[in-house]
């Protein structure tokens, strides 16, 4: 049987929730196992097939290089190409599995800009029309056929991820009709662990080390994963290995969310916009670095009472200038419609408008997207044609800031 069932079987993941997975069964000596899910490319699966999907782990810092051996998936299922043997497949382990867990992004939500679950998305109506498209039809099929309990964990950066996929998950009920019989909880996470994307140069690295891989990951030494205590199903050892089972994930998200992926995006678009390509580049210009620090601050004094972030911002500070990791800046620059509101707005909101940095940090993405439209690129945006239309018209600024909901001074 399926324990656990993993939509988006990316580097992240197999940096982060597959490698805690990995080192909870060596230290209790479990066998618990991970089935990974890709909706958009068999390429992975086929990558990690010959080598029984185990995979190379590199982990490295400024004091070195650690390479890991990781061994805990057992197979890689695509749903793609109208593959109906695949698709019943993901939704049998889908009612089989004791906690199912997701790393698809922002985008992968199909959310409206309230937050809801979008309706008159075409994929969302794929989905209720029986055409297997999103997380949902697997989700709401599963749960409305399973009669056992069932944990979903969304590892996503949305705030309140459990709480928005869960109400998602029901207004995709509601919308077909049809209840959800399965005991369900959907606890909110945190996690947090810098990962870029994989090179043929680490593949040659990871190679001549002898642990030859098709598809390794690196990644650094600090790794942080908190999940609310909200389990209706076993799970494994995690908390033996260093995850944190707490009652109230909402302050850490918010300070991961507004403290280190807030800066995370100031960099990537006003680091890109000064010619650097990776984020320890970024970070060593000394107009950027004032940036950062000057998110941390604004971001800081929105968090709740008591929650500590001068130690959090002098550790990113370290974590962004970590030379090992070639972390580009255009990896994160993805997806700002979706990015931005979370990481930045919520900041100028929280303080009344009184947050200049982040502010900048706006500025510079509105001018990242101007420069990149003129150059004849389409930026990787859901809304990339509305980008497009706003670069290209009479005001763009000011139709950008109406397609993130931001108000400028």
């Amino acid at each position: 049987m399926t324990r656990i069932l993993h939509f988006g079987i990316g580097n992240f993941h197999r940096a982060h929730q597959a490698w805690y997975t990995h080192r909870a069964n060596q230290i209790k000596g479990t066998d618990w196992s991970i089935t990974g899910v890709s909706l958009r490319s068999p390429a992975i699966r086929d990558t990690l097939s010959p080598q029984n999907f185990d995979y190379t782990l590199a982990i490295r810092d400024a004091d070195g290089e650690a390479l890991e051996r990781v061994s805990v998936i057992n197979d890689i299922l695509f749903a793609g190409d109208g593959d109906t043997v695949a698709q019943s497949a993901i939704l049998k382990a889908a009612c089989e599995a004791e906690i199912i867990m997701l790393t698809i992004t922002e985008k992968g939500y199909h959310l409206a800009p309230d937050g809801t679950l979008d309706l008159d998305h075409p994929n969302i109506q794929a989905d209720l029309a029986g055409i297997p498209t999103t997380i949902y039809y697997y989700l709401f099929h599963a749960l409305h056929l399973r009669e056992t309990p069932a944990t979903i964990i969304s590892c996503d950066n949305l705030t309140a991820n459990g709480d928005t996929l869960r109400d998602a998950v029901q207004r995709f009920a509601d919308a077909k009709q049809l209840n959800m019989r399965a005991k369900v909880s959907f606890p909110n996470t945190m996690v947090d662990r810098i990962t870029p994307a994989t090179t043929d140069a680490l593949r040659d690295h990871v190679k001549a080390a002898g642990m030859a891989c098709a598809a390794p990951v690196e990644t650094e030494r600090f790794s942080e994963w908190v999940i609310e205590d909200k389990f209706v199903t076993p799970r494994p050892a995690w908390d033996n290995v260093g995850v944190q089972i707490v009652a109230d994930a909402s302050p850490y998200e918010l300070r991961k969310l507004r403290m280190l992926n807030g800066a995370h995006s100031a960099l990537a678009y006003a680091g890109t916009l000064a010619g650097h390509q990776f984020v320890h580049q970024a970070i060593a210009d000394p107009d950027l670095r004032a940036l950062a620090e000057g998110i941390f601050a604004e971001a800081g004094a929105t968090l709740p009472d008591g929650m500590e972030f001068a130690n959090y911002a002098a550790a990113l500070l370290d974590r962004f200038a970590n030379p090992a990791l070639n972390h580009q800046l255009r990896q994160i620059a993805m997806d700002g419609t979706l990015k931005l509101p979370v990481r930045l707005l919520g900041t100028v909101d929280a303080r009344g408008g009184d947050a200049p940095m982040c502010r900048r940090a706006v500025e510079a993405w509105m001018e990242f997207a101007i420069a990149e439209t003129w150059a004849g690129s389409v930026l990787d945006d859901p809304k990339a044609a509305e980008i497009k239309a706003a670069c290209t018209g009479e005001t763009p600024k000011a139709d950008l800031a109406k397609l993130i909901g931001y108000t400028a001074t």
